[in-house]
């Protein structure tokens, strides 16, 4: 969403506010200092071992009194957390008009990924404008009786972010991956922490992780940026922290991922935002569960559905590493989740479909 937000700060007679729930802390106050944005209203409402509900009531509650306080004409939430729906719901109470970044994304299944999936169809329900990234997902929304005339492919500012960042100097000496050894071997990058994978497939992803590690031990070096998670920690460190060719390291700043990624042989994850990322760089994408709600990147040859199984999830990196051809034509693929100018558009929309901004100022007819 930073590409958004700074569209909407350059533009004059737009006033916004930034308001943060901070459900991913440590994340969230490197991305604002990397896009330099400072938070109108943060209400750092994440504890240590909150359940489902507990977030979802809290975040409905206090983001209740910000939008009685500020009377805000849209609120924009962007993707499929939580936040994205208690916010949704809470303007939906409120009837402030929701604009959803990222809308019509969909794995038709309640269960992969959870709890976004039923996240992202609750803030479709009550939101006013859809900006979906791709054409796949608007025809989801539309499929969906959604009004096409609210319904926009305006590619997802994710790539928006890629790009900004891909640009940006980069001291290597002075990052947490100087010590990572990017001339000698092929770097292969994980990242593993979604809900749904807790538990035994947890294990059989790092399982698999170990005997790619092993079997390919002179030639490449696997990074595994940890999630704070105690569950993801203790899985990934007990299989893998005696490992010498992984290094597993505490969560990585935005702009050290970028690079870390820019620096890849493959890439191993279970996230839906590296899925995006990654084909923009051209780095083929394993896909660590069963299902994805980004089958354009399926289509497109960007991404593999690898699951959970470890003998499964080693095949299909062994044959990227020895099928050079097959390597090649996923990295070659054409990215189809954006060109880079998603959040312009978003912006252009948004005063398009409100007419207390249009009549405020014509500087945008």
């Amino acid at each position: 969403m930073a590409p958004v937000i700074q569209e909407l700060k350059r533009r004059e007679n737009i006033e916004t506010l930034l308001c943060l729930t901070a459900q991913h802390r440590q994340m969230l106050d490197q991305v604002l200092e990397l896009f330099d944005l400072k938070a109108d209203i943060d209400l750092n409402l994440m504890k240590n071992q909150q359940t489902l509900p507990e977030i979802t009531a809290s975040i409905l509650f206090h983001m209740d009194q910000v939008l009685k306080q500020e009377k805000p004409d849209w609120i924009l939430v962007q993707g499929d957390t939580t936040t994205v729906m208690a916010a949704a719901l809470a303007a939906f109470y409120n009837h402030v008009k929701v604009g959803h970044v990222e809308a019509g994304l969909r794995s038709y299944n309640k269960w992969a990924p959870y709890p976004e999936e039923i996240n992202r169809k609750i803030a479709g329900v009550i939101a006013d404008l859809h900006f979906a990234p791709t054409t796949l997902a608007r025809e989801n929304l539309i499929k969906e009786n959604y009004p096409p005339e609210i319904c926009y492919v305006t590619g997802n500012p994710v790539i928006d972010a890629l790009q900004q960042v891909s640009a940006m100097p980069f001291d290597l000496s002075q990052s947490p991956l100087k010590d990572i050894p990017f001339n000698r071997k092929e770097i292969i990058t994980v990242t593993a922490h979604r809900r749904e994978n807790f538990g035994k497939p947890l294990e059989d992803i790092c399982s698999g992780i170990l005997k790619i590690s092993r079997e390919y031990f002179e030639r490449v070096h696997i990074v595994y940026p940890v999630h704070l998670n105690p569950i993801v920690q203790q899985t990934a460190h007990g299989i893998l922290g005696n490992q010498e060719n992984v290094t597993l390291l505490p969560p990585l700043d935005y702009l050290d991922m970028v690079q870390l990624m820019k620096r890849s042989k493959i890439i191993l994850t279970d996230s839906g935002g590296l899925q995006e990322e990654a084909p923009g760089l051209g780095i083929p994408v394993l896909v660590l569960r069963d299902v994805t709600e980004r089958p354009e990147g399926l289509e497109s040859g960007n991404i593999r559905l690898a699951g959970t199984d470890a003998q499964h999830i080693f095949e299909q990196v062994k044959n990227l590493l020895t099928n050079r051809k097959d390597w090649e034509s996923m990295a070659k693929a054409v990215n189809p989740y954006g060109d880079g100018k998603a959040a312009r558009r978003i912006v252009d929309l948004l005063i398009e479909n409100s007419p207390a901004i249009q009549d405020k100022d014509k500087l945008f007819e």
